[in-house]
């Protein structure tokens, strides 16, 4: 896999079906083994060892609907009143994180009504907080640890 710009953790990979998966602490099964699900993976566990958040707090693969469009989130983060409070998104480390990322992250926030989101590749990693007052985002220089929320 990737070479990525996150800390190393004790992977979980193995066979199922002729295809590698990984295992995914928070859906507590092993998924396919793909360049965004190794980001997951990775970055998940760099918010739960290094920044402090909640395992019991992240969800990954949250379904939401606008109409009858089916949307997923790749992880939520919820306060402990189980409001959501940041949207992350993954791409694989191939893809640019560009305004069409950018987009896709605002699409599930009409729904959602986040304070923060995260696009990561797992190479390059964009931190926001959303000032609603002003109607902007902000860009942070790091991603905050959980208690800074």
């Amino acid at each position: 896999m990737y070479s990525l710009n996150l800390p190393p953790y004790e992977i979980k990979i193995t066979e199922k079906d002729n295809k590698q998966v990984i295992f995914d602490i928070l859906r507590r099964k092993y998924v396919a083994l793909t360049p965004e699900e190794w980001v997951r993976q990775h970055f998940i566990h760099y918010l739960i060892e290094h920044k402090h958040y909640p395992a019991g707090l992240l969800a990954n693969e949250m379904e939401l609907k606008i109409g009858d469009k089916r949307l997923r989130c790749d992880t939520v983060l919820y306060d402990r009143t189980l409001k959501p409070q940041m949207i992350i998104e993954y791409k694989a480390p191939t893809v640019t994180l560009n305004q069409k990322v950018f987009d896709q992250v605002f699409s599930y926030n009409i729904l959602l009504h986040v304070d923060y989101f995260i696009i990561s590749n797992g190479v390059h990693h964009i931190c926001c907080k959303i000032d609603k007052e002003q109607q902007k985002y902000v860009f942070l220089q790091d991603i905050p640890d959980y208690e800074q929320l």
